[in-house]
Formats: structure tokens, C-alpha cells, sequence
């Protein structure tokens, strides 16, 4: 890709994610850099997706004194998770998790701290930690309604009714029992613990876990998208070495790959081979 156009491309995201003035005006400083700059600038973000899971000095971390209320909004998460069980917790929405927490003395109440903590992350642009994705759910509060969703035998995981089930149906018809769900529906409660987990097992690097987790409100396995992985692959089905894999080759071959995340995208998110876009939602 042309440097000029990877800055134009990038801006258009930033854009219509209504980024941070302060963003934009990188960007705009970039594009008026010289070209040995631009294509550094190219280069660094190409490098920054392709080794997600490294820290780099520019990555925005949490301020030092909210580090204990990462832990503590983690722990009571996992602890919420573990009471209801992991099929429940997909579903499970902010109103509810409160009610539950305050019900379970083994949860415990979430404390002011962390209820403001928690719509900080929620209602934070997400493109000043440098994930440009679209945000699908405005309000913290947002529910999935339980009858709009079906629960898939054998996986745990659940999916929408209409497109998103019938697309699953149709790759499991054409590639047969080699291919398995291995993530469906997910509450923005579910994406609050991956998001803040990752952080918090980076040390506050909100940077880096975006690179591989969209923020809470922004993951649209919340409307309709799944992932699908190749049977006994385990770990490995959400790592690049999915695409060597007879499901991934097979999906390729009867058309099923429509990417949300593809290879070198502008969105701030590693390349996402076994995520499964599914576009009459969004």
C-alpha cells in the first residue's frame, strides 16, 4: 500500500470512529512528513499488529494509582464468572451483573470505585489506545436479548438466530465435524473481563490488549460475528497458524471468509483469520 493512502485510509477509520482531535492531528502531521517518514510511520504500525503482543513506548497504559482497581474489577469479574457459570456469563448484562455480585457474598458488591472505573473504560474513545473498530453498543447498559439467541450443542457458546446461525449451519454442512465454534455470542460483561484481563496481565497496557481484544462496547461478536476453529488445534485456532489448517483452506474454498479483521488492516487489530463477519448486522 501507498504511504499517502495508508494515511488517508487510516484517517477515514479514525474518522468515522469520531477519534480524538489530538489523533487526527497526528495523522495530519504524518502526512505532511517527509517520505521517509511516512513510510517509517507505515512500517512501525505494520510492525505493532504483526507483534501484538509486544509493548512499545508509544502505548497508553493506565494511570498507576487505577492499577489496584484493574485488579480488583478483574477479580470480582472472574469470581461473577465463576458464580453463574462461563454459558450464563456470555449473556450476562451490566444491570444483572450488579444485581448478582451484590446477591453473592463469594462475588461481593462492586464498589463505587469500580462501577466509575468500569464506564471510564466503557465510554473512553477507544482510538486514543489506537483501535479504530466501530462501536456497535453505545450504552454500557445494553442487554442481549435471550430470545433472540440459541445455545450450539457441544460448544458453550451461543449465536443469533437468522444469519449468524444459518452461516454456522452452512460451514458445518460443507466441512463436517472438523469444524467447531469456538466463540459465538459474547455480553459486553464477557468483553469487559477479556479486555481488562489482557490488561491487566500487561500491566495496565491498554494499547496492547486492543491490539488483540476489542474494548468493551466495541466487539461485535455482541451482533452477530463468530470464530470457528479446526477441531483438537486447540490455542493455536486463534493464532495466524489457523490458516494452514484443512478448516481455514476449506472455508477459503467454498467462500465462507469474510474477514472483520483481514491481514494488514487499519483498525488498530491483529489479523484475525477464524473470526467470521457477518454483515446483514452491522
Amino acid at each position: 500500500m501507498k504511504r499517502r493512502d495508508f494515511i488517508k485510509i487510516t484517517a477515514a477509520a479514525i474518522l468515522s470512529t469520531g477519534a480524538a482531535r489530538d489523533v487526527f492531528a497526528g495523522i495530519e502531521k504524518a502526512d505532511s512528513a517527509q517520505p521517509e517518514e511516512h513510510d517509517r510511520y507505515v512500517k512501525d504500525y505494520l510492525h505493532k499488529m504483526h507483534n501484538f503482543d509486544q509493548p512499545y513506548n508509544d502505548d497508553i497504559y493506565l494511570d498507576k494509582p487505577k492499577l489496584h482497581i484493574l485488579k480488583s474489577s478483574v477479580g470480582r469479574l472472574k469470581r461473577l464468572q465463576k458464580t453463574v457459570g462461563h454459558a450464563n456469563f456470555y449473556l450476562l448484562n451490566f444491570d444483572e451483573a450488579l444485581k448478582i455480585s451484590s446477591g453473592y457474598s463469594r462475588v461481593g458488591r462492586f464498589s463505587k470505585k469500580e462501577i466509575n472505573f468500569l464506564e471510564e473504560i466503557f465510554y473512553k474513545n477507544s482510538s486514543i489506545y489506537g483501535f479504530f473498530g466501530q462501536k456497535p453498543f453505545k450504552n454500557m447498559t445494553s442487554r442481549i436479548k435471550k430470545q433472540e439467541v440459541i445455545k450450539i450443542p457441544h460448544t458453550g457458546n451461543y449465536l443469533y438466530k437468522g444469519e449468524a446461525c444459518s452461516a454456522y449451519g452452512k460451514i458445518k454442512k460443507e466441512i463436517g465435524n472438523t469444524v467447531i465454534l469456538t466463540s459465538g455470542v459474547r455480553s459486553i460483561i464477557k468483553q469487559f473481563l477479556l479486555f481488562l484481563d489482557k490488561t491487566y496481565r500487561n500491566k495496565g497496557n491498554l494499547s496492547l490488549a486492543s491490539r488483540s481484544l476489542a474494548p468493551p462496547g466495541y466487539s461485535f461478536h455482541g451482533i452477530g460475528d463468530f470464530d470457528v476453529g479446526q477441531v483438537g488445534f486447540g490455542y493455536d485456532n486463534f493464532t495466524e497458524r489457523f490458516t494452514t489448517t484443512n478448516v481455514f483452506k476449506k472455508l477459503q474454498k467454498f467462500g465462507y471468509i469474510n474477514l472483520r479483521y483481514k491481514k494488514n488492516n487499519l483498525l488498530g487489530v491483529r489479523f484475525e483469520p477464524w473470526h467470521i463477519k457477518i454483515t446483514n448486522r452491522t
